[in-house]
């Protein structure tokens, strides 16, 4: 029995050889077809190879079309709103910054539901709530997406530099603003600390 034990481990082996090797490969191949079958692409997106002038938004109305070619000769101010945001307050000084620059700057607000839900309302609830706390007059669009899959064409070219042709950006929460020149490029970047009446912001109008 000793000796027949001592013939058959060599066997045993081989064959637990075998086993683990079939057990790897098909490791392999199933964690290879769920890569390809189930794992989530990243989403880029592809050069516009357009101006910024050529770009639009719908209004807050969601008919009337907003054309950014529109205001050539002055300075366009983007900020992706909220209405249930600790910088909220910034309504106050956006439309204070309106009306002090109004014959070289047109604000346009893009809200957006993207950063803690802060934008629930549909655009009625939006515009009220703007008009009724913070006398807001400059213009509003729709509620838009700022990134990811559906990122709104304007904020597709605010934040790759393959379109705007300066750098490239992340909205990374409400009131992040993006500043265009009256030829329509991108001259700055300012975070949502950045307040309406900052010195940095204003000389970068009044440049």
């Amino acid at each position: 029995m000793a000796n027949g034990r001592s013939e058959r481990s060599p066997i045993i082996i081989i064959k637990m050889k075998k086993a683990i090797l079939i057990i790897t490969t098909l490791t392999c191949i199933s964690y290879a077809a769920y890569s390809i079958f189930f794992k989530t692409p990243n989403v880029t997106h592809a050069p516009m190879n357009k101006s910024f002038y050529d770009l639009s938004a719908k209004a807050i109305d969601g008919t009337t079309l907003i054309k950014m070619g529109a205001f050539k000769g002055k300075k366009i101010l983007i900020v992706n709103t909220a209405s249930e945001c600790g910088y909220t307050p910034q309504y106050e000084g956006l439309q204070k910054l309106s009306e002090q620059f109004k014959d070289k700057l047109v604000i346009i607000g893009f809200p957006c539901n993207q950063f803690g839900g802060q934008e629930p309302g549909n655009g009625e609830e939006i515009s009220t709530f703007c008009k009724k706390n913070y006398g807001v007059t400059f213009q509003l669009t729709e509620k838009v997406d700022v990134k990811g899959s559906g990122q709104h064409p304007i904020y597709q070219w605010l934040c790759q530099k393959s379109n705007n042709g300066v750098g490239d950006y992340e909205v990374k929460w409400n009131f992040n603003k993006f500043l265009i020149s009256e030829t329509g490029e991108l001259l700055g970047y300012f975070p949502s600390s950045v307040k309406p009446n900052a010195e940095q912001l204003i000389n970068a109008i009044n440049k």
